[in-house]
């Protein structure tokens, strides 16, 4: 039965091979380089593209952004290239008087971020934890000073207080009203309760102001995705039960370094949480998006395995990285470098097949096989196209093809295109990427050879009579 099998196997090809003698086929060869690709890798905080990073171990948070200027290099000496800009600030400085909104914080930081090839992710924390980063006057105003009495250690104000949710949620309204689906704005964290945004406490609020409180984002933003903290089970799985959201912790790498040394986020908190919290298949539909704990250099004072911690991001499908805009540590670049490999998507075209030759008005069949060799699908619509490029005259066509299926693993991907009336006859390229919706021009990088100086990589010749 054996030789049998073998044998039908081998006339099939053969007929195949046959049938077939007028498809092309290509076997796009397959590259080991770093991609810059949107939405994924690591991000610059309080920063761009091309600025001086933080000094040290210390960084910059929750403040108007301090401009730097552009000196015409988009690099960042000792750290990655990236894709993404991360801009976090406080209520107090969004809606200094009541009612009223600075969105040209907003407004600067995303054309900034567009300017320095980059998307803007974005936190508006209701406060620090210092005299500067209170609440906003206006609102401290209304509800007088702090009593010390809040249930929790890291609340500056009671959010079970109807003036919070109703003046909180009417400010993140308003950011939804005026940003979602805006192309620049990467994501939004869905910040509700505890110093910076963090949400400790959230376990404690009351359902009523609980929902609330979610509600606002997630009713206000339906196509810019929205991330939350791993904070506990009744805050994330009802975010979870309104729409796909993302997740993200702000520790990413702790080992020990808090009061008890026998614990840590790493090994003690963040497995259990993403289980226990739901949040385990939520990298299906939105991003995982972590943030270092201190800082590398930090990690690497203590100790502490960066290959470990980087396993289990991976594990984790983490898509983004702050690593607060301060240095890669120099010996650490090859652990970075695989890890940039991994974190979220990587696209190897495996194989493309197509006819030699169409007519005109004809039919152009071809037939994609992929291979997502990252960690997690790429959230945003972006369109694959082809395009043929002649002497005479070009045509971009787009296709239906939804990247954002294409979890780890293969995906196959078969459609045909009609060409248009008039398409003069003869010879030409015929090419691959994946695009920007809006300009049609070549958005993610694959990871193959062949890629031309405008970005479309091309899959062989083609004749149309």
């Amino acid at each position: 039965m054996k030789r049998l099998a073998l044998a039908a196997c081998s006339l099939t090809l053969t007929a195949l091979s046959v049938f077939a003698a007028d498809t092309v086929i290509v076997r796009p060869k397959e590259i080991d380089d770093v991609l810059v690709n949107p939405g994924i890798g690591f991000m610059t905080f309080q920063r761009f593209n091309g600025d001086t990073l933080n000094q040290g171990l210390k960084w910059t948070e929750g403040f108007p952004i301090v401009y730097q200027e552009y000196k015409g290099s988009l690099k960042n000496p000792n750290f990655p290239d990236t894709s993404i800009a991360y801009f976090r600030i406080y209520w107090k400085f969004i809606e200094p008087e009541q009612g009223k909104y600075r969105w040209d914080l907003i407004d600067n930081a995303l054309r900034t971020a567009s300017d320095r090839k980059q998307t803007l992710m974005l936190r508006i924390a209701p406060y620090g934890t210092t005299a500067d980063n209170d609440v906003p006057g206006w609102y401290r105003a209304l509800v007088g000073p702090e009593t010390g009495k809040t249930a929790i250690s890291k609340w500056r104000t009671d959010p079970e207080d109807p003036l919070y949710v109703r003046h909180f949620t009417r400010m993140i309204r308003a950011l939804g009203k005026r940003y979602d689906g805006n192309p620049n704005l990467e994501s939004v964290d869905l910040s509700i309760v505890g110093a910076w945004g963090e949400g400790a406490g959230s376990a404690e609020l009351s359902d009523a102001t609980r929902r609330a409180l979610v509600d606002s984002y997630t009713e206000s933003f339906d196509r810019t995705p929205l991330v939350m903290l791993l904070t506990d089970e009744k805050t994330n799985k009802y975010g979870l039960s309104q729409k796909p959201v993302g997740w993200r912790v702000d520790c990413l790498g702790d080992m020990g370094g808090f009061a008890n040394p026998q614990w840590s986020h790493m090994q003690d908190y963040y497995p259990q949480g993403i289980i226990n919290f739901g949040m385990q298949d939520a990298w299906k539909k939105a991003p995982v998006t972590l943030e270092v704990c201190w800082v590398m250099q930090h990690w690497m004072n203590k100790g502490w395995d960066v290959d470990y911690i980087i396993d289990q991001s991976l594990k984790w499908h983490i898509s983004s990285f702050n690593a607060k805009s301060s240095p890669v540590p120099e010996a650490w670049w090859p652990q970075v470098n695989r890890w940039l490999k991994k974190m979220g998507y990587r696209f190897v075209l495996r194989k493309f097949t197509y006819p030699s030759e169409v007519s005109a008005l004809g039919k152009l069949t071809f037939t994609t096989w992929w291979e997502n060799k990252g960690v997690a699908p790429c959230y945003k619509r972006f369109p694959m196209a082809l395009r043929l490029k002649g002497d005479r005259r070009s045509e971009v066509f787009i296709t239906a093809a939804d990247i954002r299926q294409w979890l780890p693993g293969d995906a196959i991907y078969d459609d045909a295109v009609f060409l248009p009336a008039g398409m003069p006859a003869g010879e030409y390229n015929l090419q691959l990427a994946i695009v920007d919706p809006q300009t049609s021009e070549p958005k993610v990088k694959l990871a193959i050879a062949g890629v031309e100086p405008d970005g479309w990589y091309t899959m062989g010749k083609l004749t149309v009579k």
